[in-house]
């Protein structure tokens, strides 16, 4: 199963997708994750990549698109993923539907989590800042990346809608367990009509 979690900061796309992952045995893949090791790294890329996410400013298309390339190359990918964090902007949307066409595969369900109130998107994201010691989740970068969300990213749950077509919403103001109740409820609904 190929599945998308689209969602601003703070919605739960990880978590969700971490226990997609355990029930499914898929890949989680995580740009976030990865471009949070990427950093450490001590080479160029890693300063100016630094720099970018210091700002809460999206990272490059370019580079996007090629990290997630080189990721659905490798084989674990071929029995599905669960992509959470790309795309972000639509010609990232554009290139991940080009690339599934190389690959033959396309995306089986792209989930939307909604959660309607800024204040506990921010509430959230400064909880995870405090346990995770993320120092980059300053409160100025969290209203910067939720100010981009909604410019860049919110746009891609309409093109999804159009040519998907099966876009699920997902009321994610909930509880974890009562939002994945709700994921699995649509899984088993798109593996019933496979």
């Amino acid at each position: 199963m190929n599945i998308l979690v689209l969602g601003p900061q703070g919605s739960g796309k990880g978590t969700q997708a971490k226990r997609i992952k355990a029930m499914y045995g898929i890949p989680h893949i995580a740009t976030g994750d990865m471009l949070r090791e990427m950093r450490e790294l001590d080479t160029p890329v890693a300063r100016e990549l630094r720099a970018v996410l210091d700002r809460g400013d999206l990272v490059d298309d370019g580079l996007m698109i090629e990290l997630i390339r080189d990721r659905l190359a490798r084989g674990d990918t071929v029995g599905g993923f669960v992509l959470d964090g790309f795309p972000r902007t639509m010609a990232q949307a554009e290139a991940l539907d080009e690339l599934l066409r190389e690959l033959g595969r396309e995306l089986d369900i792209v989930f939307d989590l909604q959660v309607p109130k800024r204040e506990m998107l921010l509430e959230r994201l400064l909880r995870r800042a405090a346990e995770e010691g993320r120092a980059d989740d300053t409160p100025e970068v969290i209203g910067r990346r939720l100010e981009l969300y909604e410019s860049e990213t919110a746009p891609l749950v309409d093109y999804y809608r159009t040519h998907q077509a099966n876009v699920v919403g997902i009321h994610a103001d909930r509880s974890v367990d009562e939002v994945f109740h709700e994921v699995e409820r649509s899984l088993e609904s798109v593996e019933a009509r496979a």
